[in-house]
């Protein structure tokens, strides 16, 4: 029988690759989805025989209950993202991104294995030059950011787990979001031509969306070596200030220009550097690159529109 994987929010951003790829390498896979955004990301999933969806909501004891009765996995995807939604609905993301796992680990079983996304803004303000480790202070200066924390706080102490802080994500996905850094500098650039950069020394780092799904895999395959931490997953090359990310752009769209602001903030004030040695010392490393995902977005864009694809 096949190892038995519950993806919760498994029809999102991150979820409409990862299920997929789930699926090609033997596991079964169930997805708990409410599907607020009417995305139709996994009906190509559908024909699998090893797939299961339930529309639902993870904050509903009932039906968390019955999509936890099998599962061997589980992986908590689903969330309010970003800084701008959170701020929007705060009681949303609190009963979503840290209620819901706290129901979650009062539901299961101790010998049900958890693989948690958190995101590596939990850094918030990181000293200057300095790298941030798993073991960095985390300082979260936004309520989507401390959600997310305490999210993880819990998971770990309640055991049998790996927690992933995830860098700034971009790159294509069948339940696309524009509204990501990287995804959104191609679009303005591919579309306008033109951006107005705030707080542009501002640096985080990146890594593709496949390469998320496959982090996912590795853990899958070696949660006993790697369970009870957690690891940054992200681009060891990519620690970017935003104004480094606009002249990655530009070397691939020449008539792109981007100038600095001299007045005004970003409401984001995140500012650090990552180290994913940890990660990559179990043998797993990325394999799409900053300028690999940049050629496919200018590509895919040719395709979307920005009034569909976003969270913010």
């Amino acid at each position: 029988m096949p190892t038995n994987v519950l993806v919760t929010g498994g029809a999102g951003y991150i979820g409409s690759v990862l299920v997929p790829h789930l699926l090609r390498a033997g596991y079964a896979v169930h997805v708990l989805d409410n599907f607020r955004f009417d995305q139709t990301s996994l009906t190509d999933c559908c024909l699998d025989a090893n797939f299961r969806v339930t529309r639902g909501d993870c904050r509903e004891e009932h039906t968390l209950m019955r999509a936890l009765r099998d599962a061997d996995v589980i992986i908590p995807l689903a969330a309010v993202v970003g800084a701008p939604a959170c701020d929007r609905d705060p009681t949303a993301s609190v009963t979503t991104n840290f209620d819901a796992i706290k129901l979650l680990l009062s539901l299961r079983s101790s010998a049900q294995r958890v693989i948690f996304p958190n995101t590596n803004s939990g850094y918030g303000i990181g000293a200057k030059e300095a790298f941030c480790t798993e073991d960095s202070p985390l300082r979260p200066i936004s309520l989507y950011g401390r959600t997310k924390v305490e999210a993880e706080r819990a998971v770990l102490d309640a055991g049998n787990a790996v927690t992933f802080r995830l860098a700034t994500v971009f790159g294509l996905s069948p339940r696309m979001r524009l509204d990501l850094l990287v995804n959104d500098f191609v679009y303005r650039a591919v579309t306008d031509r033109a951006l107005v950069v705030f707080e542009g020394h501002a640096k985080r780092n990146f890594v593709h969306v496949r390469d998320v799904a496959r982090a996912f895999l590795h853990a899958l395959e070696q949660f006993e070596t790697m369970q009870g931490r957690a690891y940054n997953v992200g681009l060891s090359d990519a620690n970017l200030s935003k104004l480094e990310l606009c002249a990655a752009i530009k070397r691939h769209l020449p008539g792109f220009a981007y100038v600095e602001a001299p007045v005004g903030e970003d409401p984001d004030k995140r500012d650090y550097v990552v180290s994913n040695a940890r990660i990559e010392a179990t043998g797993f490393r990325p394999q799409v690159s900053l300028n690999d995902g940049i050629r496919e977005l200018i590509k895919g864009i040719a395709i979307l529109r920005n009034n569909k694809f976003s969270n913010a």
